[in-house]
């Protein structure tokens, strides 16, 4: 009897422990259930320290030790519920999250802005992968799962917790100024496809993801950064474009959503109000009708495009009457808090709401084990997060990513030993393309042309290219991230044109700028390669070579003649 009894509890307590693990795994349904934890931390919180769960402060180790003390003082003094982590490099990284952790009441989230990896916000000192636009030309969504699990592990290695990304932005306007090369395409499908692949991974790896930027900042011209953009669609159209890949990604579980700050007179016709800090686009749109139980987060509350037409605090006031769990960068937390206790004692926000939305946070907390939090080692940080299978996952990306327009004729055709000109146009010296090519090639000469040079010197330069035998043009956009356009003067543009046809055209810049190369027109075979990069550069190298096959098909329309879903 006794023994039965006994392997009946051991039974019971195998199914409670499996029940636990499933419950887990659906972070949705476990930050809306109860834990006793929660519960407990929940019950130690002042009122004030409620309100400060909600808000994200910014952190940088980048600015000096004067910052990073004056935010310790404001963690000590607010308590507030996690940091958003900027620039600055991951040894300093450390140090500072373990010092603000061992100040905090209630440990901290921390929040980082990482659409392709630790390198968005430390390019210098860790491992960036592929843009998102990049990767919208890879045909293997298995590769993007991957790239999210190395995500996850660089993260849980730095001691951060939650990656506002993926972006599910459909960039269906090619003069995008913020968004762009952070869209995985301007076709739906595919944008939902590889965020599934690259949220799953993250989740996976047992970090939070937000999907972003509700309800879609893609078709839009003006940054938030800077000012309100406005989204003139009715809501037919944002239902079925611009919000598909929300939709389905909230079917498939997604953690969290954050809100842009745009006007969209359709669904909030209110005059000059964000859609962040609308209650008609986050609890009525987002929460009821499209059933989103996970965290909502705003988008900076530091953004010209939020406080612009909501200054001095009252657009975080905004936010939370709204319906937000979480707000990012307010301009003052300090400010805001006080004015979000005094809305709660005006009757304009309930006590119940705030109430719901801590035990949210603190339940995505206890998801991320921060229950049991343990100080970061520094101890082998620099190769842990430059380890081997990340470093092999971007090379495998990255020549998935290469795309061949119109043929691959030039490639085939393509001898080592043949004198051949490497035609460089935007750089004054070898990067990784140029020497991968010289280190493989028997007769190879460097030109390299910039905007500057003189008509005279172009034609001269042009009299030597002539006396090789195959060619290969290489234009590189050196800037921070390559915007849509990239402007060439006429004579370059010429010397482009004039060996365009006999050349293997080579593109390391943002898929649109194409349509700005009057040598498109003419070359029998273009390699897209999307971004300057060395990891691009070095897959475009290995692609000339014969050393890898182009599988990468266009992530957007560019013009007539190069459509969504192009490649050979």
């Amino acid at each position: 009897m006794f023994k039965k009894l006994g392997l009946g509890i051991l039974a019971l307590v195998g199914t409670i422990s499996f029940l636990k693990a499933q419950d887990k795994k659906d972070f949705v349904k476990y930050i809306n259930s109860q834990h006793e934890w929660v519960d407990a931390v929940f019950n130690t919180l002042t009122p004030k320290e409620k309100v400060a769960q909600l808000f994200l402060v910014r952190a940088h180790t980048n600015l000096g030790q004067k910052y990073i003390d004056s935010v310790a003082q404001v963690i000590q003094d607010e308590h507030l519920g996690g940091l958003v982590v900027f620039q600055g490099g991951p040894v300093r990284h450390v140090d500072m999250f373990n010092r603000y952790q061992s100040l905090s009441k209630v440990p901290l989230m921390m929040t980082f802005d990482g659409e392709w990896g630790l390198g968005m916000r430390m390019p210098d000192s860790t491992l960036s992968f592929p843009y998102q636009m990049t990767l919208g030309a890879v045909q293997d969504n298995q590769l993007i799962y991957r790239m999210g699990r190395e995500v996850a592990l660089d993260f849980q290695r730095i001691g951060m917790h939650f990656n506002f990304a993926p972006d599910v932005d459909i960039n269906n306007n090619p003069k995008n100024p913020v968004i762009g090369i952070r869209s995985f395409g301007d076709n739906k499908f595919n944008v939902t496809q590889k965020a599934k692949a690259y949220m799953d991974g993250m989740v996976d790896g047992g970090i939070l993801a937000s999907i972003k930027h509700f309800p879609g900042h893609g078709d839009t011209d003006v940054d938030s950064h800077y000012d309100l953009p406005q989204l003139p669609f009715d809501k037919k159209r944002l239902d079925t474009l611009e919000m598909y890949p929300f939709k389905e990604l909230i079917k498939a579980g997604a953690p969290a959503v954050m809100v842009a700050h745009m006007n969209i007179p359709s669904l909030d016709d209110t005059p000059n109000m964000p859609s962040s800090i609308s209650k008609k686009v986050v609890t009525d749109l987002l929460r009821n009708e499209l059933g989103f139980k996970g965290l909502t987060v705003t988008d900076a509350m530091d953004m010209k495009g939020v406080k612009k037409f909501f200054p001095n605090g009252e657009a975080d006031v905004q936010a939370i009457i709204a319906g937000h769990d979480l707000l990012e960068v307010s301009e003052n937390s300090k400010r805001a808090i006080d004015l979000i206790l005094k809305a709660i004692e005006e009757g304009r926000i309930a006590q119940a709401d705030i109430d719901a939305r801590v035990k949210r946070v603190l339940a995505a907390k206890l998801w991320l084990g921060l229950d049991k939090y343990q100080a970061t080692a520094q101890q082998n940080l620099y190769n842990d997060l430059h380890r081997t299978s990340a470093v092999q996952l971007i090379d495998e990306l990255s020549n998935a990513a290469i795309t061949a327009l119109n043929s691959t004729d030039k490639l085939k055709s393509f001898k080592k030993d043949l004198p051949t000109a490497i035609i460089n146009i935007g750089i004054t010296a070898n990067q990784t393309f140029q020497n991968e090519l010289a280190s493989a090639l028997t007769n190879e000469t460097q030109y390299f042309i910039t905007d500057s040079m003189s008509k005279d010197d172009i034609k001269h330069i042009t009299k030597e290219i002539k006396k090789n035998k195959q060619f290969i043009i290489a234009v590189h956009d050196t800037r921070l991230r390559p915007r849509p356009t990239m402007t060439l003067n006429k004579d370059v543009q010429g010397l482009m044109k004039k060996f365009a046809k006999k050349s293997i055209l080579t593109l390391f810049t943002n898929a649109y700028a194409v349509d700005g190369f009057e040598a498109t027109k003419k070359a029998k075979t273009i390699l897209l390669a999307y971004q300057n990069d060395a990891f691009m550069q070095k897959a475009a190298a290995k692609t000339i070579l014969g050393q890898n096959t182009p599988k990468g098909k266009l992530p957007v329309t560019i013009n007539k003649k190069f459509k969504y879903g192009q490649g050979k």
